[in-house]
């Protein structure tokens, strides 16, 4: 049975069986982080590749193949309302300049605790789907210019499949599964509201797609080679993205990653992809 790229047998799948009943009282995180010791799996930079891990276990007991203890927090924990509020998060003054007087634009990465109680105030106050953790690789930037606060950047794991971007790409499934770490997702993209400073979001984006290798390199231990994100249809035309010189490649079916019923309830979004490398096609369908 494949599960998240990996193939498991009936030894491996009683194997799990086992060490679920041997411990009751575990959480999912601990039988997670057991589960990748065992078998070995493992992220580029040595992590355990635990949240993969969850997914797999999930669809395995979809699949009727083994049965795990009831979670230990509700199952939405990743879509808790905020609980930490920013003074600095306010409505600041109106910032209504061009690019050129702005002064020096900057992204300065998320490293410690209040910069990320900073970062998710903001999103969570000024972006239209909100505030929601995201589990896995991920890097959240701020965007400055002096020490007025313009924006939040934020890239984590792509996609699992689909369609558009896979034939843009031109790999296969067994390709996809084993090199998809290789693709980020521009997850989160946020001017502030006060802030009007025409051409602002292209010059982000590109000083984004400029560093993100560099800092991903730095964090995990590997370097992207491409970036995607999701622009809701009915909301926005990518402008920012097509004058950053991202590619349009399609369109989402409106079904979202846990439609199994194919009743397309989610809004459709248009696929945008950014190479950071011209070679990306032969790194990913190597």
């Amino acid at each position: 049975m494949r599960y998240r790229g990996r193939d498991f047998n009936e030894a491996e799948l009683a194997l799990i069986r086992r060490i679920i009943e041997e411990n009751p009282e575990r959480s999912r995180l601990w039988l997670s982080q057991a589960l990748c010791d065992q078998f070995n799996w493992r992220k580029p930079d040595g992590g355990l590749k635990d949240m993969a891990a969850r997914v797999a276990m999930l669809a395995m007991e979809r699949d009727g193949l083994i049965r795990l203890p009831a979670p230990k927090q509700a199952a939405n924990h990743l879509r808790m309302p905020l609980k930490r509020r920013v003074a600095a998060a306010e409505p600041g003054t109106p910032i209504r300049e061009s690019i050129t007087t702005i002064g020096e634009v900057r992204l300065v990465p998320v490293t410690s605790r209040p910069e990320s109680w900073f970062w998710n105030d903001l999103v969570h106050r000024y972006h239209y789907l909100g505030y929601k953790r995201h589990g896995g690789a991920q890097i959240r930037y701020l965007a400055y210019a002096g020490d007025k606060v313009l924006g939040c950047l934020a890239f984590s794991g792509a996609a699992w499949k689909t369609m558009p971007r896979d034939a843009f790409i031109g790999w296969t499934a067994e390709q996809r599964e084993k090199r998809l770490q290789l693709l980020v997702d521009n997850s989160r993209f946020l001017i502030l509201p006060w802030v009007r400073v025409p051409n602002l979001a292209t010059k982000l984006l590109s000083m984004a797609a400029r560093r993100i290798t560099r800092d991903w390199q730095t964090r995990y231990n590997y370097r992207p080679v491409l970036i995607e994100t999701f622009v809701e249809k009915a909301r926005f035309h990518g402008t920012c993205y097509k004058a950053a010189n991202w590619v349009h490649v399609g369109e989402t079916k409106g079904r979202g990653r846990y439609d199994q019923k194919n009743e397309a309830a989610q809004p459709i979004k248009t696929i945008w992809l950014y190479p950071l490398r011209p070679d990306f096609r032969k790194e990913l369908c190597c």
